[in-house]
């Protein structure tokens, strides 16, 4: 049976509370449940595999609900996804807190908290995180975040893996970095963590990347530093192309890579940061048709929602498989999709092949369940786009 995104959900739905409430977020939260059960079952033959959500792709509560139902962490980058993930009722113990600029009100937040651990990208953030765990008598445990310089094969603005990159500590400088640790009284350096970028469609980075940590394992047993626990970040793709043929991302052949090439001790512990794979593919932005605009060279479709509402486009000249679900006859013809932000960016495609359009059709972008919402403005003094998942729909 083919793959209906959908699921009950009419376009004259769709369409009414579009003209409602203006460009809105629809989340299918069956096809979340799903996905979340594969990750779960693809876990069972591996019990030192632990999954944390990167909650910085999506931080809807609606969502966090479900994906703490489902047993994963939380990683996060800021006191504010720190304070999301308490709210929600995630357990401090499965919370990570990263970030290359953790400020000293975020770091004592978390520290009262009792968060797991903290991966530290500097000497100078171990310094203060040391300092502010004397003042409260705590002990904060650590994890090295290291730049292994693999190259992601991903967009330049979300590679993070490279020397040339503002993240984690070089190789050469991780040895000095723990025994520096063991000399402070307030952090336990427990592991060592890794994110080399994102939207990663190439699996062969992750077997470059399992080589970086074997290697980096034996220098540390060559000198007696006990490891704990190995964070291999995330960054796993999803098909923007085709979403109904690629709902769920494979995780199969993802997690297969770890373990074939990393080589775990004995009791040592490895985690995920899944984001983007885990709630992309169960949101859109749904919009509609403002204006036809014939110009010179170019067939401009318009639609109420601009790069304030979904700003991938503009920020990474990235393109969503969009649709007409609304249209009426058989004929296409080619758009330029733009919204109605008063910038030239604010072009979400360029000579789209659609259903011929007309004004107040209903236009969704597809795969914008990751860094679409949490990412929205009001730029312009425009509104926030709200949210609705299927169960809210149904019942409007």
């Amino acid at each position: 049976m083919a793959f209906n995104f959908y699921e009950g959900v009419t376009p004259q739905l769709l369409q009414k509370v579009e003209r409602e409430v203006g460009p809105f977020y629809y989340y299918n939260t069956q096809l979340l449940c799903q996905t979340l059960e594969r990750i779960k079952e693809e876990l069972i033959t591996t019990p030192h595999f632990h999954v944390h959500y990167a909650i910085k792709a999506n931080a809807n509560p609606l969502l966090l609900e479900l994906i703490k139902q489902a047993g994963l962490g939380v990683d996060c980058v800021s006191g504010g996804e720190v304070k999301r993930a308490l709210d929600v009722g995630f357990s401090p113990d499965g919370i990570v807190f990263a970030g290359v600029g953790k400020s000293d009100r975020e770091i004592l937040l978390a520290l009262q908290a009792g968060i797991s651990c903290f991966n530290v990208e500097s000497l100078p953030e171990m310094e203060v995180i040391n300092e502010l765990a004397k003042q409260l008598h705590v002990k904060a445990r650590l994890a090295f975040r290291v730049n292994p310089n693999v190259d992601a094969h991903t967009h330049e603005k979300i590679t993070t893996g490279l020397h040339e990159n503002k993240f984690g500590l070089a190789m050469e400088d991780v040895i000095p970095a723990i025994r520096f640790s063991q000399e402070l009284e307030n952090v336990e350096y427990v592991g060592l963590h890794f994110h080399i970028g994102s939207q990663i469609l190439d699996l062969s980075v992750y077997e470059e990347l399992c080589a970086r940590i074997n290697d980096i394992q034996l220098q540390l047993e060559a000198e007696g530093i006990h490891t704990q626990s190995i964070n291999v970040g995330g960054g796993l793709g999803v098909d923007y192309d085709n979403p109904d043929l690629h709902p769920i991302t494979n995780f199969t052949d993802y997690f297969q890579v770890f373990k074939d090439n990393l080589e775990v001790r004995n009791g040592q512990q490895v985690h995920f940061e899944l984001g983007r794979s885990i709630v992309a593919q169960c949101g859109a932005l749904v919009s509609s048709v403002l204006y036809l605009k014939q110009g010179h060279t170019k067939n401009f479709l318009i639609v109420d929602a601009g790069f304030t509402e979904l700003i991938r486009p503009a920020m990474y000249g990235s393109v969503h498989y969009t649709e007409n679900i609304t249209a009426e006859g058989a004929s296409f013809a080619h758009y330029d999709i733009v919204g109605p932000i008063c910038e030239s960016s604010d072009v979400f495609a360029k000579d789209y092949a659609l259903p011929s359009s007309q004004r107040g059709d209903v236009i969704v972008f597809r795969s914008a369940g990751a860094y679409g919402e949490v990412m929205a403005s009001t730029y312009n003094c425009r509104t926030l786009p709200q949210t609705f998942t299927t169960e809210q729909i149904l019942n409007k």
